[in-house]
Order: C-alpha cells, then sequence, then structure tokens
C-alpha cells in the first residue's frame, strides 16, 4: 500500500494553481462572456519571461513580478485591442478567438524558447518545514495560499468595489449596463488585467512545482477550466472545491499502477460529471 500523504501534498499545491487560473476564467466569464482558453498560454509567457531574467543574472523576486506584469499586459492587449472586435459574436466564436490567440502564443514561445524542458526556481524552494511527517517547501505552502487568498479577494472585490459591481452588472446584461452608464469596454479591461494576473502567478507556480515546457503550460488551462465547469462559470466558491478536488484526485492516482497513467483523464471526469449534474437539475426542474 503507498504512502499517499507526500502526493496529496503535492496535489494541494498543483491544485491551487489550478484554482488561480480557474478563478481568473470565471471573472472574466462573468464580466465579459468570453470562455478564455489562452489562460495557460498566458501564464507560460510569464513563466519564460521569469526564466529568462533569472538566466540572466536578475533577482528571482522582481523576475517573478515582471512575469506577472507581463502576463496582465498581454491579457489586458488582447481584451482591450482584439475582444472588443469580437464582442457581439457568438459565444463559440469568441472561445476559438482566444484559443488561436493560445496557439499564437504557443509558437511565440516555441520560436523565441525553444521546447527543451527547463525548470524556473524560486527563492522559496530552498526553505521548508515538516508537516506529517513530509518536507513541505514554502513554495508550495505559498502556492496553496495564494490560491486561497486570491480567491477570497476577488469575492471581495466582485461584492464591495466599484468595478466588481460593473462587472456583475455586465454579468447579467452588457446592453443595459452599457445605457445605465457603465464604461462596458473599461471594465472589460480590468478583468483581463485580472485574469492576465492569476495566470501570470499561476504559470510561474507551475514552472517551479512541475516543469517549465511551452506546450505542457499551455495545456494545464484544461484543469482550470474544468474546475471552472464545476462552479458553472459563475461560483467561485465551486470554482475553488473543483480545483482543488482535481489536483488532489490527480495526484492522488500517480501512485497506483492501474490508473496512475491515466491520471490526466481527471478534469475531463471532473467537467462531464458537472455537466450531467446541472442537466440532471434542469430536467429534474421542467418535469
Amino acid at each position: 500500500m503507498p504512502d499517499f500523504t507526500p502526493f496529496l501534498v503535492s496535489g494541494l499545491a498543483t491544485a491551487a494553481t489550478y484554482v488561480l487560473s480557474g478563478v481568473g476564467i470565471v471573472v472574466l466569464y462573468r464580466a465579459s462572456g468570453v470562455v478564455n482558453f489562452a489562460q495557460g498560454a498566458v501564464g507560460a509567457l510569464a513563466a519564460f519571461i521569469s526564466w529568462s531574467i533569472v538566466e540572466r543574472g536578475g533577482s528571482a523576486g522582481w523576475s517573478w513580478i515582471a512575469g506577472v506584469v507581463a502576463a496582465a499586459a498581454v491579457s489586458y492587449f488582447y481584451g482591450r485591442i482584439i475582444a472588443p472586435w469580437l464582442a457581439y459574436s457568438d459565444p463559440i466564436m469568441r472561445a476559438v478567438a482566444t484559443l488561436s490567440f493560445a496557439l499564437i502564443l504557443m509558437g511565440f514561445m516555441g520560436y523565441v524558447w525553444g521546447e527543451a524542458p527547463r525548470r524556473l526556481r524560486l527563492p522559496t524552494d530552498t526553505m521548508s518545514f515538516e508537516l506529517l511527517d513530509v518536507r513541505i517547501t514554502m513554495t508550495r505552502a505559498v502556492a496553496f495560499g495564494l490560491g486561497v487568498l486570491a480567491t477570497a479577494a476577488v469575492m471581495v472585490f466582485l461584492a464591495y468595489s466599484r468595478v466588481g459591481l460593473q462587472m456583475r452588472a455586465l454579468a447579467s446584461s452588457r446592453d443595459l449596463s452599457a445605457m445605465l452608464g457603465v464604461q462596458v469596454f473599461r471594465v472589460d479591461g480590468w478583468a483581463w488585467v485580472i485574469s492576465g494576473v492569476l495566470a501570470g502567478v499561476s504559470g510561474v507556480l507551475l514552472a517551479d512545482l512541475q516543469r517549465l515546457s511551452g506546450h505542457a503550460l499551455t495545456f494545464a488551462v484544461i484543469p482550470a477550466i474544468a474546475a471552472a465547469v464545476v462552479g458553472r462559470f459563475a461560483s467561485l466558491p465551486a470554482t475553488v472545491a473543483g480545483g482543488l478536488a482535481i489536483g488532489v484526485c490527480e495526484a492522488l492516482l500517480t501512485p497506483v499502477p492501474v490508473v496512475g497513467p491515466f491520471r490526466t483523464a481527471v478534469p475531463f471526469l471532473f467537467a462531464v460529471g458537472a455537466m450531467l449534474w446541472m442537466q440532471r437539475k434542469v430536467v429534474f426542474v421542467y418535469r
């Protein structure tokens, strides 16, 4: 019988990065109605920029900040320059546009940095503590803490800030919000910035916890979107629960020989289960 404790600890840290990306996807969807498939690619870009600064002798802490700022800038660029042209397009078209943007970013990263796997080291890797006889690096603790704090901060922001209230209004009706004086594109821009910041933090952490690879980090959007599906693209607490469950299940299946090789299917199973559950509730209501 394998000892699952180390995998549980590892899974919680990875799950926190899914939570960060999932929360960013939900915030953006609630404000603009866009399912952002480029979330993982934006995070990968942040990780590569951070790695490049460290490789050139820069401060590790500042490199992390620079990567997150770059992710926010790229996300804002898309939200202000490209997204407005698609604002009244079909939701599927807007989602496909973000997927195209992800492929462009992935191609750019492959051209500049190549596909050789790397590892981004953070200053917190050298600090650790013991819990349940398992050594936990501060990076893993920080990842989990950021997932919780970011979710709480976003919930407070949406509930009490002026921009947050305007985002919630946009989620109800963009046209009516515009008629009432809400600056739609400005509020959209804030949503893209928040989404980019969360993507950047998630990408930097994943590049340290797993590996720095453009393809791997780009496709990390899959469990994040699965977490958002669990939250119905509306509920942040449910998104957090979904992200944590997906990350922990993936980790706990790793040492099990029979199902370990198929653990990457966990996000799909959660997403399909959530959709079937929602469909079941809809059928029950209409009966």
